[in-house]
């Protein structure tokens, strides 16, 4: 099959995937994928997609034997190197000349492959499993450079052929993905990078992945898609939650047009109107998503998790629980995670209410342990938090931990979103003074006491700073940071209260004492939970004031 009609039948079939027809999208692809590069990276990516989304071994086995498979047919297309050649182009890093179109096209899709395998092989819990990972994304990342190098000398080229716009679409998407990829680092992850060879800036990736999108190439939807997971995810949950939605919604409004019904484009409609605040409308739309097919159950997984915290910024516990239970019923991809906030959930609920449903919250939070995953042979982090915060009910006298829904409700960073609704803040804040007060009135010595009353006061700091109340938030947050050597178990209280206190100072217009306070966290606080998770989100915040001004990293990606 020549390129050109390889890249049109790979357009229908993911029309047909937008469509909801994931199974004709596949059964399309499938017949040709031991012959074109674009029919087995199409349906390696699809599979890959599902693989990520359940976490099931099966999936993932599949997933990766047929991502070997389309190595295999990327290879066989690419260009045939002499020995000395090889050697060459490994040692100086010079990107490849003469190519024909078709091994243009079959670098490209070759690197693509390559860094999808690479994620998936992560998954493996050996250390040799992380080796070979990022083998795999250092060569993908130098092919995607010399693919940008061979884009770029085309680019003179009076009359290009019919399939260079899809080629710069794809070096358009692999060059900006890398760069927004490397630019969330923490400095010293970056460096360590910078000397594997690895560069990024965020404003060279963002306008990569426009360039991708304006292209109407075959990949301007994973352009699309990426732009749209930076903005909409990976700003909140690893940034400071100051999200770009006027962009996300351009970037989304002329695909909601042409799939009204995608499963997708209703997901993520759904996803900024929650980021906006308007959680009732986006309830509606996840529950369009689920309606809109039933092929793929993860999708239905993904809207029950965002159904969960729209309901709980409602406090709403009922209809929270009810999306936790079925999270925890279906999904493999995080079991302890899923089982913690079932726990977490109830624990807003009386007594009476949980015993009336046939529960015993104790129980929920003790089978937390036994039920962590481990990815690259490490605990993954949330589940970690919720492991050593579900310990306490082990002890002789169980004891609940205090205001869980709301703690995990932060861990994701929920309250800027949160934030965007007042009445919805102050009402939260209502019941944070009301544990407050119980509390403060509880005779009974713990040794849970100082953590607890800690949390509260991080809580109760983070809904004043949302209402604007500034000073009262910091007077939550230094009664914190002066408790340090009182707190015994929640080690992450203290560094991620000194963050919260820094985005104060920040709110305020003193950039210098919030910048100063920032790097010093990083000095000085070693070794607590969701630590990385915290070097993220001071990284974004020292990115929004501008506190780089020697970026140790180049301006661009060179080829």
């Amino acid at each position: 099959m020549d390129l050109e009609s390889a890249l049109q039948e790979c357009s229908s079939a993911l029309e047909m995937f937008l469509n909801n027809r994931f199974s004709d999208a596949l059964a399309h692809l499938k017949p040709r994928k031991d012959q074109s590069m674009y029919h087995a990276m199409g349906y390696s990516s699809m599979l890959v997609m599902q693989a990520g989304m359940t976490f099931d071994p099966k999936d993932v086995d599949l997933a990766m034997t047929s991502l070997s498979e389309s190595l295999q047919t990327c290879q066989s297309l690419r260009k045939k190197s002499g020995f000395m050649e090889t050697i060459s182009n490994l040692w100086y890093r010079q990107p490849i000349d003469n190519l024909t179109e078709e091994e243009m096209h079959a670098e490209l899709c070759y690197a693509e492959v390559l860094l999808q395998k690479a994620t998936l092989t992560f998954m493996d819990e050996s250390i040799m499993g992380f080796i070979k990972g990022g083998m795999r994304i250092r060569n993908s990342y130098q092919i995607f450079k010399n693919c940008q190098a061979i884009a770029n000398k085309m680019e003179g080229d009076e009359k290009p052929s019919g399939t260079h716009l899809h080629f710069k679409c794809g070096v358009n998407m692999g060059i900006g993905s890398f760069n927004l990829m490397l630019s969330l680092l923490p400095t010293r992850v970056l460096r360590l990078m910078e000397f594997l060879g690895f560069s990024g800036d965020r404003e060279v990736g963002l306008s990569e992945l426009r360039a991708g999108v304006a292209t109407n190439g075959l990949r301007s939807i994973l352009s699309m898609l990426t732009l749209l997971m930076f903005h909409l995810y990976i700003t909140v949950i690893l940034g400071t939650g100051e999200v770009d939605l006027t962009e996300a919604e351009n970037l989304l409004e002329p695909y909601v047009k042409r799939f009204p019904n995608g499963a997708l484009m209703l997901f993520y409609t759904a996803r900024i109107a929650l980021l906006k605040g308007n959680f009732t409308f986006a309830q509606e739309k996840y529950l369009a998503c689920i309606a809109a097919q039933q092929e793929w159950r993860q999708i239905h997984h993904l809207c029950y998790w965002e159904l969960m915290w729209a309901h709980s910024f409602e406090q709403d516990w009922m209809k929270a629980y009810h999306y936790a239970a079925l999270l925890s019923r279906e999904n493999n991809w995080s079991p302890a995670t899923y089982m913690y906030q079932k726990a977490a959930i109830l624990s807003m609920l009386s007594d009476e209410e949980v015993k009336a449903m046939g529960q015993n919250v104790e129980d929920l939070f003790r089978q937390v342990d036994g039920l962590r995953l481990k990815i690259a042979g490490k605990s993954v982090p949330t589940e970690k938090f919720a492991a050593r915060k579900a310990q306490r009910c082990f002890s002789s006298s169980p004891t609940k931990p205090v205001l869980p829904a709301f703690e995990m409700m932060y861990v994701w960073n929920g309250f800027t979103i949160l934030g965007k609704r007042p009445e919805l803040t102050s009402s939260i804040l209502a019941t944070i003074k009301k544990v407050e007060d119980q509390l403060a009135s509880s005779s009974g010595q713990s040794e849970y006491q100082v953590d607890d009353r800690c949390v509260v006061q991080l809580l109760k700091g983070l809904c004043l700073r949302q209402l604007g109340s500034l000073d009262e938030a910091e007077l939550c947050f230094n009664h914190i940071i002066s408790s340090e050597d009182q707190i015994k178990h929640d080690d992450y209280l203290v560094p991620f209260t000194a963050y919260e206190l820094g985005l104060v100072y920040k709110q305020r217009g003193d950039t210098d004492k919030a910048v100063e306070l920032l790097e010093q966290i990083k000095v000085n606080y070693k070794d607590y939970s969701m630590e990385s998770r915290l070097h993220f989100r001071i990284h974004a915040a020292l990115n929004t004031m501008g506190s780089f001004p020697n970026k140790p990293y180049p301006s661009r990606i060179q080829a």
